[in-house]
């Protein structure tokens, strides 16, 4: 027993105990180590003691050591010649003589080499300059280009690990952490895109392939929703001088994202089916059908899998990933400027601010429930049936107030569950003090975490609508009731997530029950004994000097000591000169002593065997719940969406929002701009909105600052709000399903792509019309403002009528009154404006124009408000009145009124006659004596529209 006993670095504890000699070697445990290194060396010494640790454990290590080996010797041998594909393959590998768990003197006793090694093994290498080097070990990694094809510059080379904890602070819940790979076809295939992506807090890949336009609008939007951390694509995709349009594109829009060129061999089909059958758990193993002849997105998998296992360290488990296919169709597509736009993440104002859309419905209580809003507001449902059952579940929790504070309550004890599993299911490459402490505490959390089960499926046990059923459903679940008993049998019932890091480091050094491990239990007695020692000394101290002395503690320092006194009244230099480090902050001084120095170096020995051995006990449950714990995949999206749904209808008690219905109209009565609500302190004005197929484009008018912008941006939020499943802010809303939704609403220029106003407009007006199809959503605020007159009326008209011919519903806000004249020329356009009033301003003697912020029917009759808004900026009279005569003789010269035909107003009421029929025909659930009522308002609103064609109605009805 003493060779594992040697594990404990407090020797003379050891020695006080007296333990009888080792049976093997005939030694006291204390003098083990010592004859081990006289005899061995002292490698064969380290490895000595490592074989009697393993020979004492009851069962296998659930690290599969042999796994350790292959990542470092198959990039390291990139550059010579291969005939096997992407990747060495895995099963060959294997058959390597595994990797020693670290140095000897390295692996639990010296942080600062683990950290070296860390940062040396971050990246795979492209070549290698030396064949007999050590592959176990690399020493040093180069980024993984092919050589002759130099790195871009401004690529970053390094990708940092994210942290272990499943509530690390350090890493909040929206920081980058998605590493995305993308391959583009060749040849005849150019334009068939394949993407996987894996988030390296969530045990998730999601693979994607579709085929693109040359715009790549597809690739974008989606690598906009993901928010990576860092991209991989081919090396051959960036060739100095020659490099593709989807590279350009790519680096252009995400400047701030790390990327990162591997050779094109990596990015191979085969390799990459086999790890999905690897690494796939049974539940999603359908996902091998959907995408076996997926060529590209399996060969972005190969590289992105073989990539992460270099920069974590780590391998994955087998069976121990969710894998999915995720196709462009199944969510509206939302590109990067639209979102920016509307704000729907970060105010354009201030990043720091949450007036977005985001912010007026975060209330989630988990960082998973805070990620899928993030998501779902980004790429908004398209299906029907999912909306309303998300909605039918908002409903029932605004009607049940037991329901809705029940679930909050549970919810927000809830850790992050996707990042805890994601942490469970990786194999760490080497044994070091990190991987063991976050193995101990990730598996305490896992404890709380299955522990709220129970009381979830209480709270849930009542509920009535099929999602929140089906939810109920998935918490039956067996496996969670199994690993939580397997689980107690290890671990103390008392074990649990506590808050400080004092706490939790308590909480990991007795997690494990007692008489489980005789030195376990010594090594925690010592461990006590010297955190009592270092109380007592301090409390020494203070009776020494007569201060009033306390311990505290902190991750960075340990155990230190704290006064709280008058630093005015004391000064640092009247302090016993055997403090030292002494820091102040307000009234308060902390400092250190060299005998407290030695005494934390102590307790971090006896706490670096403390988790060494409650790890090997750690491993072996594992080793034991491992093929349950992939349950937690079921959990962790229960969790998330019940997270979400409690935010809508938290959300929904703030405001007066409703119930949105999905028909083919897009009608909102009385609805205002959620964000504005937010920000201002009374209720924003509402208005009403109707399109139709049959009026699908609407033209408003209106002064500056009447509120025109705001209109468009409300619409759109509302839009959104109404697809991702919640209420939105309105007294009546009917929407139709769009499948994308485009704005073109800023008026900035962009210095680091030379664009001025003007060509930024061009760009992103072609973006739309590339894309656009009749179940968009166009949003288009003054185009053509950044040209001259002539120009911009010219464009904006033709891209008026090329909308008008694609049926989408557009909103387009303009000052060019010439383009109000559409309606004469197209049924489906409708003139609107906002209105104003006159006032006059008694301090001034001068007219003054009211916002009503109200639309209404028609182009504004407000000539000249240009001039009056410059007016009451103070510019001067002269400069005013000299403007005002100006255009007097421009109107004069240019305007020419157009006024419809009889004939043209014939046409334009049996055309809105027939649409108002066509939506009742297929909407209507009247009955057919309120249809009958209806259908009578109609003929005499048609009536009222057009006298002369009063006998027209009767047959138009037939």
């Amino acid at each position: 027993m003493c060779c594992l006993f040697l594990r404990l670095r407090d020797y003379s504890t050891a020695h006080a105990l007296s333990l009888p000699p080792c049976q093997r070697c005939g030694l006291q445990p204390w003098s083990a180590r010592s004859h081990a290194r006289r005899t061995l060396g002292v490698r064969k010494a380290g490895e000595m003691l490592r074989q009697e640790a393993a020979s004492l454990s009851s069962s296998p290590r659930w690290t599969p050591s042999r796994r350790d080996a292959p990542c470092g010797r198959t990039l390291a041998s990139a550059s010579r010649p291969s005939t096997e594909g992407a990747m060495a393959d895995r099963s060959s590998s294997s058959s390597s003589s595994p990797a020693p768990a670290s140095a000897p003197g390295s692996s639990f006793g010296n942080k600062r080499s683990y950290a070296i090694h860390r940062a040396a093994s971050s990246f795979p290498v492209g070549t290698s300059s030396s064949s007999a080097r050590d592959t176990t070990y690399p020493h040093t990694f180069r980024t993984p280009l092919s050589a002759g094809n130099p790195q871009r510059s401004g690529h970053k080379s390094w990708t940092p690990q994210v942290g272990y904890s499943a509530t690390s602070s350090a890493v909040s819940a929206h920081a980058p952490s998605v590493i995305v790979a993308v391959v583009e076809g060749r040849g005849l295939a150019r334009g068939e895109i394949g993407m996987a992506s894996i988030d390296l807090k969530s045990p998730q890949i999601m693979l994607s392939q579709f085929a693109d336009n040359t715009t790549y609008a597809k690739v974008i939007t989606k690598l906009q929703v993901l928010s990576p951390l860092e991209i991989i694509m081919s090396n051959t995709a960036c060739v100095v001088g020659n490099s593709t349009k989807l590279f350009t594109l790519i680096t252009e829009n995400f400047k701030n994202v790390n990327f990162t060129t591997v050779q094109r061999k990596y990015f191979n089909e085969t390799k990459g089916l086999e790890y999905i059958e690897q690494l796939c758990i049974a539940e999603f193993s359908s996902v091998l059908m959907e995408v076996q002849s997926r060529y590209y997105c399996l060969a972005a998998a190969a590289a992105l899998l073989k990539y992460v296992e270099f920069i974590q360290n780590s391998v994955y488990a087998p069976k121990s990933l969710k894998i999915y296919f995720q196709g462009s169709e199944q969510t509206a597509m939302i590109d990067s400027s639209s979102a920016q736009n509307l704000e729907l993440l970060v105010n354009n104002q201030d990043y720091r601010s949450n007036h977005t859309l985001f912010g007026v419905l975060n209330y989630t209580k988990t960082a998973g429930g805070s990620r899928r809003l993030r998501s779902n507001i980004l790429e908004p449902l398209v299906d029907v049936e999912t909306i309303s059952m998300r909605l039918d579940c908002v409903q029932e929790l605004l009607q049940d107030e037991e329901l809705f504070f029940g679930l909050q309550s549970v919810i927000s004890r809830f850790l992050d569950t996707e990042q805890l599993l994601s942490v469970l299911v990786q194999i760490p490459k080497q044994d070091t003090v990190n991987a063991a402490e976050s193995k101990i505490t990730n598996l305490i959390y896992l404890k709380h975490t299955l522990e709220l089960v129970e009381p979830l499926k209480v709270t849930l046990k009542n509920c009535s609508t099929p999602l929140l059923r089906a939810y109920y459903g998935s918490l039956e679940d067996h496996r969670f009731g199994l690993i939580l008993d397997k689980i107690k049998t290890v671990i103390n019932d008392d074990a649990r997530y506590m808050k400080g890091c004092l706490n939790m480091r308590t909480q990991k050094c007795y997690a494990v029950r007692s008489n489980i491990s005789e030195f376990l239990d010594i090594a925690r007695r010592t461990y006590t004994e010297i955190v009592d020692d270092i109380a007592g000394m301090i409390a020494q101290l203070a009776e020494k000097y007569s201060l009033p002395l306390r311990t505290s503690f902190s991750s960075s320092r340990g155990f230190f000591i704290q006064m709280t006194t008058d630093c005015a009244a004391l000064s640092s230099d009247q302090l016993p000169s055997e403090f030292i480090k002494i820091s102040k902050v307000k009234n308060s001084y902390s400092f250190t002593s060299a005998d407290l120095i030695k005494m934390n170096e102590r307790c971090q020995e006896s706490l670096r065997e403390i988790y060494h051995m409650t790890y090997m006990i750690v491993c072996k449950l594992l080793s034991e719940i491992y093929e349950h714990i992939h349950g937690l995949y079921k959990l962790s999206d229960t969790v998330s969406m019940l997270d979400m749904l409690l935010s809508f209808a938290h959300a929904c008690t703030l405001s007066d929002y409703v119930r949105p219905e999905f028909t083919d109209t897009l009608a909102i009565k009385q609805g205002w701009h959620p964000i504005l609500e937010k920000i201002s302190a009374e209720k924003p004005v509402a208005n009403n909105t109707y399109i139709t197929e049959g009026s699908n484009v609407l033209i408003i008018t209106g002064p500056n600052m009447s509120g025109k912008s705001t209109y468009l941006k409300q619409i759109a939020l509302c839009q959104i709000m109404a697809q991702i499943g919640s209420y939105v802010p309105a007294e009546y809303a009917s929407f139709r399903i769009a499948a994308q939704i485009f704005t073109r609403i800023s008026t900035d220029d962009d210095i680091e792509t030379n664009s001025s106003t003007f060509m930024k407009e061009m760009k992103e007006i072609a973006y739309i019309l590339h894309n656009a199809n009749d179940k968009s959503l166009i949003l288009i605020d003054e185009l053509g403002r950044g040209t001259n007159t002539e120009e911009g009326i010219g464009i904006s008209y033709a891209v008026c009528e090329h909308l008008l011919s694609i049926k989408a519903f557009t909103l387009f806000t303009t000052h060019f009154l010439e383009l109000c004249h559409l309606d004469a020329l197209y049924l489906n356009v409708e003139n609107m404006h906002f209105e104003v009033q006159h006032v006059k301003n008694t301090s001034r003697n001068k007219d003054a124009i009211l916002y009503t912020y109200k639309l209404s029917r028609g182009l504004t009759e407000e000539k000249n408000y240009g001039l009056k808004a410059a007016e009451a900026s103070s510019l001067p009279s002269s400069i005013v009145l000299d403007a005002r005569d100006i255009t007097t003789q421009i109107t004069r010269q240019i305007l020419q009124n157009q006024r419809s035909s009889p004939e043209m107003d014939r046409q334009r009421a049996v055309y809105h006659l027939a649409t108002r029929l066509v939506q009742a025909a297929r909407n209507s659930q009247l009955e057919p004596d309120r249809l009958r009522t209806y259908l009578s308002n109609l003929k005499k609103k048609y009536a009222g529209d057009f006298p002369r064609a009063v006998g027209l109605p009767e047959k138009t009805e037939e």
